[in-house]
């Protein structure tokens, strides 16, 4: 696996070469991000639609609308972003590194645990995994991080999570695979919370939890499809515990059966105080802490993350010296925590985790638009 660029700012190397596998809603704001950069480009962009592919690649100079298979073998291609529905993650990804590419995907990085664990081996060396969410790479979970790091609530002792909505039927056109094996609110909404968790309290060693499902037909309100009826096949309300290693007690809810919540998306209680992070699908927002005895709520000023950063961060400071945060072994431990939760809300007991992960070096405050090449 060769590597495009390098850390002298004065390098002629070319791009990092990044080729598209799915082009749905969301490849929107990775397009966005990558528009303009020096470091990386969009070379290639592949889709079951191949008028939509089409369409892509002439807003993107150099770009190519090509097969999947054809993309994998181009050698501009450095790295493989895999935007593809969860069934489809491992696939891709399995084909991507076999061709040798590096791979950096969507969450969750697999539909199930054994398939996510077959891409994790199938790495080849010389190359790298990496995947969303690198929402937690921003200022607004990385400033909670430095706050939680630096001790200004003491020892951190427990956190609570919660994500409530009525569903993504909503709003979404093609709903379907929210309610399908690899979907559902916990493994929609769960990684941005669960990575969060780990950034701020470290890996998770065993979880216990519950679940439920509210109704097995949903109805799709907008779009083409409005109207229309599609099956639930997961549970849409999840709740759990989660026992970290170093000791501190998550508790989290996740729910496609709820509706507006005004609870904080992610609060952690020390010893010294308590601390409120911010929604982590979004790459900033204010962090605030409040100090026991004290009277209000403080804003803790910007201090550490990616400023101005867009999805696709992630892969971006893969290509950075020193990066590599959103890595595929975080990604398989949230999944490990995110099944296991599922399984243990199933058995009705507690599950120890197999896999474990490292809290990646923290982001420094850096602009990210002007990172140099």
């Amino acid at each position: 696996m060769t590597t495009s660029t390098g850390s002298d700012p004065g390098s002629t190397a070319r791009p990092h070469g990044v080729g598209i596998v799915g082009l749905g809603v969301i490849s929107g704001q990775y397009l966005t991000t990558f528009r303009g950069r020096d470091d990386v480009a969009v070379v290639a962009v592949a889709d079951l639609d191949i008028a939509r592919a089409e369409t892509v690649a002439r807003g993107i100079p150099g770009c190519r609308a090509l097969s999947v298979p054809d993309l994998m073998s181009d050698p501009r291609v450095d790295t493989v972003l895999n935007l593809t529905i969860p069934a489809a993650h491992a696939e891709i990804a399995l084909q991507s590194l076999a061709a040798g590419k590096n791979v950096y995907g969507e969450k969750p990085l697999a539909a199930t645990l054994a398939d996510a664990r077959s891409v994790v081996d199938a790495v080849p060396a010389g190359a790298w995994l990496g995947g969303a969410p690198d929402t937690v790479l921003g200022t607004g979970i990385q400033t909670a991080r430095a706050a939680v790091d630096a001790g200004l609530i003491g020892r951190p002792v427990a956190a609570i999570a919660t994500w409530t909505s009525g569903g993504h039927e909503s709003w979404h056109p093609h709903p379907d695979f929210y309610y399908r094996e690899g979907g559902g609110p916990l493994l929609d909404m769960g990684p941005y919370y669960l990575t969060s968790l780990v950034q701020l309290l470290g890996p998770v060693v065993r979880v216990s939890g519950a679940s439920s499902r509210s109704r097995d037909i949903r109805r799709i309100a907008t779009g083409p499809r409005a109207g229309e009826e599609i099956p639930v096949e997961v549970d849409t309300h999840v709740t759990g515990t989660l026992v970290h290693a170093g000791g501190a007690i998550s508790t989290v809810t996740f729910s496609f059966d709820g509706g507006e919540t005004g609870a904080p998306p992610i609060e952690v209680h020390g010893e010294a105080g308590s601390l409120q992070a911010p929604d982590p699908n979004h790459f900033d927002g204010q962090v605030r802490m409040r100090r026991h005895g004290a009277q209000e709520w403080a804003e803790v000023p910007v201090g550490a993350g990616y400023v101005a950063a867009g999805r696709g961060v992630g892969l971006v400071d893969f290509v950075r010296p020193g990066g590599g945060r959103a890595s595929g072994a975080m990604a398989l431990h949230v999944l490990e925590i995110m099944s296991s939760l599922l399984e243990a809300a199933a058995e009705r007991r507690w599950i120890e985790l197999v896999t474990t992960v490292e809290r990646p070096t923290p982001v420094p405050l850096t602009r990210f638009g002007a990172l140099p090449r």
